[in-house]
């Protein structure tokens, strides 16, 4: 058998197995609408930790981290580090103060829509759309490329297979599923990582002889003090922030947690432990550098200029799926959960087993049109940096919103928009050169510090014109009286809160 057939049966029987576990225990459940799109309360430290870190680590960790290793240096890694720690330490206090200002809630859209009115829901809830779409295209269009530069196996063919398993056991089991095999996962990935950076040091003498030429030829990406790799940590630490707060699968695994203390265990260690998960495959760009790899696909072309045995190949290619199957089935599981508090606003006499076949219809088409995008071969970094960039000139507006009672609809949507607008004009093309002629044009760093300046200005400001009107402070118990019953159960569990 030819390399890329060998390749191709790897990848149907990792994704099958995959999806036969999934499917095996979404069998031994009874899932209801409630069950298949938050799993209130069902899950402790462990498995919680492990389910946010795997959907956090997608196969961009092969691709992005690497890229920026080769071309910021450990500067960049650093900051990549940090940027995608800060977000998952942020839920350590976010967590539990919306669980405690909607016990009963689902996700960030539903609390924009309370907190904030229509026009601010429908801008949240784009932008996650938005954001989450992204992330899927992306990390299809990972998969994609890592089997076609390994076994020259075309891209559409990959993202079809690949999420075509995951469609099977996420569309079946909803959350409850998807947090299982999350666990699989990430008993599977992170032992491969370490054995995919072990092997390729050893393959290239030692770290010492592998950074000679890198030293020779380029020795700030050894340097903490690069000033363009702190300044590319930097932009990552505010573009990962701004994009994961609103990223549906964390707000599902927030209230998935067993309690606040869950929340607060599984998050900080989860924080603690995607750094040096990150370290490693940002080392895995400074290991490419040595032959000049500096592109997004830099860690697998450093694969092919090792001539590294077909076991060892295959062996990244299960990492690599373990990987993006747990991003994937979490982003799937995400996008549907998004639409269903409006299924059941706009038909509300419809049964929820109704919604929850029409859920499950929405994974799918969810799927579709990313493996389309995915078959372009896009660069995975610039796709992420792209939904950071509108997630930014909502940051404050909606988080700010949890703590302020002065904050309106009208201030969070006008804020959002002219951020998103401010930073628009400074973000550069797809290759990251300006596309507008003007001061600062096309600088990644001022394209993310601006929305967030621009939108908290704009809030601020508004909050300081209202003070002076006490009747516009929002009462926080209200969002007690609005909050959406997915079953019998909950109904009855959200009926007993607000009698308490």
């Amino acid at each position: 058998m030819s390399t890329g057939a060998i390749a191709l049966l790897v990848t149907l029987v990792t994704a099958g197995v995959f999806a036969m576990l999934g499917l095996i225990h979404a069998s031994r459940q009874t899932i209801n609408l409630e069950e298949y799109m938050v799993s209130r309360n069902r899950f402790g430290t462990a498995m919680s930790f492990a389910t946010i870190v795997t959907s956090a680590m997608g196969i961009w960790i092969l691709f992005s981290p690497p890229q920026v290793g080769a071309t910021s240096g450990v500067a960049g890694i650093v900051g990549y580090c940090l940027a995608s720690a800060a977000p998952i330490f942020a839920f350590m206090w976010i967590g539990p103060r919306i669980r405690h200002l909607m016990p009963m809630g689902h996700s960030l859209n539903e609390f924009v829509l309370y907190r904030f009115g229509n026009a601010m829901y429908v801008l949240v809830l784009a932008i996650i759309l938005f954001y989450m779409f992204t992330y899927l295209t992306a990390e299809l269009t990972a998969i994609a490329k890592a089997l076609q530069i390994t076994a020259e196996v075309p891209l559409g063919w990959t993202a079809l297979v690949v999420i075509t398993a995951t469609f099977i056991y996420t569309a079946y089991g909803g959350l409850g599923t998807t947090i299982f095999t999350d666990t699989i996962q990430f008993v599977v990935m992170v032992p491969l990582l370490l054995v995919c950076f072990g092997v390729a040091v050893l393959m290239l003498g030692g770290w010492e002889a592998a950074m000679a030429p890198v030293r020779l030829h380029s020795p700030e990406l050894l340097s903490f003090s690069s000033l363009p790799g702190i300044k590319f940590g930097a932009t990552l630490v505010i573009a990962i922030l701004a994009a994961e707060m609103f990223n549906q699968g964390n707000w599902q695994r927030i209230y998935a947690c067993r309690n606040d203390k869950t929340v607060q265990r599984a998050f900080g260690g989860s924080a603690l432990i995607i750094p040096p998960i990150l370290l490693i495959a940002g080392g895995l760009g400074l290991l490419a550098a040595h032959f000049g790899f500096n592109d997004d696909r830099a860690f697998f072309s450093l694969l092919q200029e090792l001539t590294l045995p077909l076991w060892f190949t295959l062996l990244v290619l299960v990492l690599a799926l373990a990987l993006v199957m747990s991003t994937l089935s979490s982003l799937l599981n995400g996008i549907a959960s998004l639409f269903t508090i409006d299924l059941l606003r706009l038909f509300p006499q419809m049964q929820t087993s109704g919604v929850l076949k029409a859920s499950r219809m929405l994974t799918v088409a969810a799927g579709i049109p990313a493996i389309l995008v995915a078959a372009q071969g896009y660069d995975v970094l610039y796709l992420f940096l792209l939904a950071d960039l509108v997630c930014a000139g909502a940051l404050f507006p909606v988080l700010f919103g949890l703590y302020s009672r002065r904050i309106t609809g009208a201030m969070a949507v006008w804020s959002s928009i002219l951020g998103i607008v401010a930073g628009a004009l400074f973000f550069p093309k797809a290759d990251f050169t300006p596309w507008l002629n003007i001061p600062f044009g096309g600088d990644l760093l001022v394209s993310f510090v601006v929305p967030i300046v621009v939108s908290a200005v704009v809030v601020l400001v508004g909050q300081a014109i209202a003070a002076q009107q006490p009747s516009t402070q929002f009462d926080f118990r209200q969002l007690q009286t609005h909050q959406l019953a997915y079953s019998e159960t909950e109904a009855l569990q959200a009926a007993d809160t607000l009698q308490e």
